[in-house]
């Protein structure tokens, strides 16, 4: 599983998505050109430094990013709100890569239009609410495909029974 960020706008953002991409085991692929540097301070404020524990490939263009050898044999799901299926209705598999477009215009019409597949998240029908943050979107579909897929890092699969609550606490689960 992995993550794309085409042309991503806010460094705050792109640290976010990093850092819990770095926590899943999830590798990142960054689509230049940025509207930051990856020195900028508040990236690497977002990030922390979860980011020295992450799988990143900058590509300096689409078409690198593309034709790249990783993109071979893996689908591209993109996250968008011009989509007809819902993110929980996809079958996911292990080598899919997720694409979120830039914060304020997506992606262009050929880059939608090239996606294998095409998701959005469910919200409540009111038109003002346009779209969640990309990272809020990120972690959402992510966590969807993970769990189809099984691949959610070995130390969050502890099942509910695995879990003991001290009984001197007084506080009731």
């Amino acid at each position: 599983m992995r993550l794309a960020l085409y042309e991503p706008d806010i460094p705050q953002n792109a640290g976010t998505i990093m850092r819990m991409a770095a926590c899943m085991g999830v590798s990142v692929d960054i689509i230049e050109p940025c509207g930051f540097t990856l020195s900028d301070r508040r990236f690497r404020r977002a990030g922390m430094d979860y980011l020295d524990h992450l799988d990143l490939t900058v590509h300096a263009s689409y078409e690198a990013f593309t034709s790249s050898p990783v993109r071979t044999a893996s689908r591209t799901i993109l996250l968008t709100t011009r989509a007809d299926t819902f993110h929980h209705e996809v079958t996911y598999e292990p080598g899919d890569t997720l694409m979120l477009g830039r914060e304020s215009a997506g992606v262009p019409d050929d880059v939608h239009n090239a996606a294998d597949l095409r998701v959005k998240i469910p919200m409540a029908p009111v038109p003002s609410l346009r779209s969640l943050n990309v990272a809020m979107a990120a972690s959402m579909v992510l966590g969807e495909a993970l769990r189809q897929t099984g691949q959610f890092p070995d130390s969050v699969q502890t099942g509910a029974s695995d879990i003991t609550m001290p009984a001197t606490t007084g506080v009731s689960p």
